[in-house]
């Protein structure tokens, strides 16, 4: 994992190009997702536990989304609970919705006992929980959105976010932070503002925008355990 500045040279890729590496990695290299989700977790791990470090009894907040980013989440709260951090997971979504690899590591926090607490972001009190799972947070892990969200965001997932930003805790955002559009780097509606954004692969083509610089913080370049043709 490396840190980028804009006086080293990065891959820099669109949407659709790291969507083609995920699947080149997949069904040219055989390299299954479950792996890849558990590589990309593990590099988010390996930060937070860096801004951890000088933390006494550090608490981390895990919000995840139905999607594969929210994978990632449950993937970075396992090797967070096997560090002996304190970690709340909280699920924003419809646990129906959870699928495939983001299903197989869910699961799996489950089986090792560790609750998932579940945020239904319609809710009249969604709000008042975030709020109160964050409130005593060292750190917020955003695993709500990954690159794939197009168009505004819903009136309740916009509610959400501010709600996170509204708890002035450091952030690190999973892949990039939720809320923003991957190839412009324009808030769809409004984003989460991380702290620090460890994104894989390539450094995302929007986070090179203006208008992203508010909202990624420090960003991290990480594997995600084989590296694409040049």
């Amino acid at each position: 994992m490396e840190r980028y500045t804009s006086d080293k040279k990065f891959r820099v890729m669109s949407r659709d190009e790291v969507r083609r590496v995920d699947a080149w990695a997949i069904e040219e290299v055989g390299l299954p997702g479950v792996v890849l989700m558990e590589n990309a977790g593990r590099s988010c791990v390996e930060l937070a536990l860096q801004k951890l470090a000088e933390i006494a009894k550090p608490q981390v907040f895990i919000l995840c989304g139905a999607g594969n980013n929210g994978g990632d989440g449950y993937v970075i709260a396992r090797h967070l609970l096997n560090a002996g951090i304190r970690t709340t997971v909280v699920l924003c979504g419809d646990p129906a919705k959870v699928q495939g690899d983001a299903r197989i590591n869910l699961d799996v926090l489950e089986r090792l006992g560790h609750r998932v607490e579940q945020v239904d972001p319609k809710a009249e009190d969604a709000v008042a929980r975030i709020r109160a799972f964050g409130d005593r947070a060292s750190l917020i892990v955003d695993a709500l959105f990954g690159t794939g969200l197009r168009g505004e965001l819903k009136p309740e997932h916009r509610t959400i976010i501010e709600a996170v930003n509204g708890l002035g805790r450091p952030v690190l955002a999973v892949d990039i932070p939720s809320g923003l559009d991957c190839d412009t780097g324009e808030p769809l509606g409004t984003a989460v503002r991380a702290s620090y954004t460890v994104t894989f692969v390539a450094v995302k083509k929007g986070f090179l925008h203006a208008a992203a610089v508010g909202y990624t913080g420090e960003i991290y370049v990480a594997s995600i355990g084989v590296e694409p043709p040049a």
